[in-house]
């Protein structure tokens, strides 16, 4: 059993350097870093020039506590891509590079795209 977790943690740490490879951020064109887990997303801006979270969001932070958007759905996912492209507009940027990570453009992701897009940020 203990094999196989390591197998499995080690394919999907494989298929995201697969996808990250090819996507690097830096201040005017940042990286959209998404991260899903069982109850919550988190979204950053991240400078990989120099290491920089710019702007960062999370279903589980202080403007969604109390709200329908508080766990992880389609609903949230576009609330929270509204979210970072305001905050994103706000820092004066514009364009993006999404990264999807291990995570299939299905779903939530593609939900929390829409909502990116929608705020203005384009990729």
């Amino acid at each position: 059993m203990e094999k196989h977790t390591k197998r499995v943690r080690l394919v999907r740490q494989k298929r995201a350097w697969r996808v990250r490879k090819k996507l690097r951020g830096n201040a005017e064109c940042p990286r959209l870093s998404v991260n899903k887990s069982l109850k919550h997303l988190q979204v950053q801006l991240i400078d990989d020039e120099t290491g920089v979270t710019l702007v960062g969001s999370a279903t589980y932070s202080k403007q969604f506590k109390g709200t329908e958007h508080n766990a992880k759905g389609k609903d949230a996912a576009k609330a929270l891509g509204e979210f970072i492209g305001k905050a994103a507009k706000a820092k004066n940027i514009e364009e993006v590079i999404f990264d999807r990570g291990r995570y299939k453009y299905h779903g939530v992701i593609a939900a929390l795209a829409e909502g990116a897009r929608a705020a203005g940020l384009k990729f």
